[in-house]
């Protein structure tokens, strides 16, 4: 019988990194979840019925580091063709467990479970319906839908058990049902009850080969659906394992930040299984970029001691800005700074600037803004020897500070808290404190602070975990002091950097906390890390600065180059700030996967393109070589164009 839980817990330990333990699932020869590794997989993106293409594609994502390759299988034909598939793999030399990837199609699912070691269904999709016919379900209407589904489903479960397939049930959340749609809404709690009344059959069928996923290209909302799926869980006794992914990423650092943020929160908690990272690029490009997410977690067991929580001050269910004093610019209801960290390296011309959005045209004597412009420097005891832009302002220690404070420019001090404390002379209207939040206990010292934004920075190897930690007990005593995140990242590359980073913020970001971020890594790039700042705030969508691309990561259904596509949409419309466009491309999955896209470009046909507005199509059938000119139009009709400058 299922034990009462914590309302509020959803994995093992807030404090102490220690994975969630899940039931072991086995997939061929390789199996998941218990007390094996995260495991790393991939989709092909060739034609299902190119047996060769698809046979080799699979092999270059084995040889990259995949374990589980997963095709797609829409119809009768594609299911079939998976036999000839894994012959030809066989052949080669290559034992690679197959995933089948299904829809819509229940006979292709049952040919399939029967040929490969896994299925996956979205329980959207399968045997469900998306009509709107039913606005208002009363409970006997939605029973009866119910029996419907299991009348459907049942025959997958059966072949599964009898064939020892195992089974993804894959909830994404741009595909819910009408009837999930009519009594929960889009949100988690409806993504969650979507896999949960497939998984209750599974049970009722004493089949538990399963892994659950909850998809979506929202960082917010998969974060909080994945968390309460656990919740539910526990509260049933179920304990399967987790498949991570963030839905259409897109490609590049965006691609990578905003995957980064969405599976590397849930495995900072322990939680995931199985990851896949979803670019718009090759499939084999997507295995070391989820290499780098999982294997920093090899070695976090062990990290030094994060006093317990007594409580959690917050639904981790639901997204809530924390509450803090307004200071200038920061805190309140202001979007999160950026911090730039000249700390190491003299300011002294003009073109430093340039790589955190300032570019100084000598000859005009003028400045030209970018919309992922720091808002504030970080100095190290130095005056900046030319004018700058009065958008950007200085942080400089206090001793400095308080010897210069006359600038032509805003400079603000930076203090460490005995140094505030006591400090004859401070700023009448913003004040930098830098905290080691690491054993940290003086926080009736916070309480009677004004004035006064605090810096906090971490040497435990679980960051993400101590930082919290100090949020929550902030919160606690009710102290709602500003708060900046200083990441400083030593040793490690660009990519890795990118990689860390957004885990570490995108955490505390999605958790509501920070009004600010400040990155620094010792062998990183200044555009880089302030690209990586303005990325990981528009992934978590807390401060919008440039077009969002809800990119689909290509698979056999797709009708035209998504690549090349997406370059072409965003050369031409990467200066709408804010606006979200979907690229899709087949009609399998479009609409459903850019949910909450302000626009779409979905391939409904070879050489043809439909456009939608939020989920309504706007055109059909648009020949492609007119279709982004037809997009920029449509952009333009409903008032969200805006000619570059």
């Amino acid at each position: 019988m299922a034990q009462p839980v914590d309302p509020f817990k959803y994995c093992t330990s807030l404090t102490q990194y220690s994975r969630f333990k899940t039931r072991e699932v086995k997939i061929g020869d390789i199996a998941l979840g218990g007390n094996n590794p995260i495991r790393l997989q991939s989709m092909t993106t060739t034609d299902t019925m190119d047996t060769i293409a698809t046979v080799e594609q699979s092999i270059r994502i084995y040889e990259a580091g995949g374990e589980y390759v997963r095709i797609t299988a829409p119809s009768k034909k594609e299911a079939e063709n998976l036999a000839e598939i894994k012959k030809e793999l066989k052949r080669r030399g290559y034992e690679i467990p197959l995933i089948a990837d299904i829809h819509f199609t229940p006979n292709a699912a049952e040919i399939a479970a029967r040929l490969v070691e896994k299925v996956r269904v979205n329980p959207g999709n399968y045997a469900d319906k998306k009509k709107f016919q039913i606005i208002e379900y009363t409970d006997a209407q939605y029973e009866a839908e119910l029996q419907r589904i299991r009348e459907k489903f049942t025959p997958l479960v059966r072949i599964c058990k009898q064939e020892g397939t195992a089974m993804r049930i894959g909830t994404n959340h741009g595909s819910l049902s009408d009837r999930i749609m009519s009594r929960y809404g889009d949100t988690p709690i409806g993504m969650v009850e979507s896999a949960l009344e497939f998984l209750r059959i599974c049970e009722d069928e004493n089949y538990h080969e399963i892994v659950l996923s909850m998809k979506a290209s929202n960082t917010q909302v998969m974060v909080q659906a994945y968390r309460l799926l656990v919740q539910k869980m526990q509260e049933a006794g179920m304990n399967y394992p987790l498949h991570l992914g963030v839905t259409e990423a897109g490609d590049g650092e965006d691609g990578r930040i905003k995957s980064a943020v969405g599976i590397g929160t849930l495995l900072e908690d322990g939680l995931g299984d199985t990851v896949r990272v979803s670019l718009t690029e090759a499939p084999e490009a997507e295995i070391p970029v989820a290499a780098a997410l999982v294997n920093r977690y090899n070695s976090r067991v062990g990290h030094a001691p994060i006093k317990n929580l007594a409580n959690i001050p917050q639904n981790p269910f639901a997204y809530q800005r924390n509450n803090t004093q307004i200071l200038d610019r920061i805190g309140g209801r202001n979007v999160p700074i950026v911090i730039a960290d000249f700390s190491t390296e003299p300011l002294k011309k003009h073109q430093q600037l340039q790589g955190i959005g300032y570019h100084y045209s000598e000859g005009l004597d003028k400045w030209n803004i970018a919309e992922q412009a720091a808002d504030f420097v970080l100095l190290q005891g130095q005056k900046i020897p030319f004018e700058i832009p009065g958008t950007l302002h200085a942080i400089t220690p206090y001793e400095f500070w308080k010897q210069h404070q006359t600038t032509t420019y805003s400079c603000y001090p930076l203090f460490n808290l005995n140094e505030f404390l006591s400090a004859s002379e401070k700023s009448e209207k913003l004040n930098f404190i830098s905290i080691c939040v690491d054993d940290f206990e003086a926080f009736d010292s916070l309480k009677k602070l004004d004035n006064a934004v605090l810096l906090i920075h971490t040497l435990n190897g679980h960051a993400m975990a101590a930082l919290r930690r100090f949020c929550f007990e902030l919160k606690t005593q009710k102290i709602d002091l500003p708060v900046i995140f200083n990441f400083q990242f030593q040793t490690v590359t660009d990519s890795d950097m990118q990689i860390y980073a957004a885990t570490d913020a995108g955490g505390l970001l999605l958790d509501g906390f920070g009004d600010g971020i400040l990155l620094n890594g010792k062998n990183c790039s200044k555009p880089v890390l302030n690209s990586t700042a303005f990325g990981i705030l528009q992934a978590t969508r807390t401060r919008i600065s440039k077009t969002e691309y809800i990119s689909c990561p290509s698979c056999g259904r797709t009708l035209f180059d998504l690549e090349e596509t997406t370059a072409m949409i965003r050369s031409r419309t990467n200066h709408l700030k804010g606006v979200k466009i979907g690229i899709m491309g087949c009609i399998v999955n479009g609409p459903g996967e850019m949910a909450d896209a302000d626009y779409g470009y979905v391939g409904s046909g070879v050489g043809k393109i439909t456009l939608y507005k939020g989920q309504e199509v706007v055109k059909r059938s648009i020949p492609s070589e007119q279709a982004v000119d037809e997009l920029i139009e449509l952009i333009r009709d409903n008032g969200d164009w805006v000619e570059v400058g």
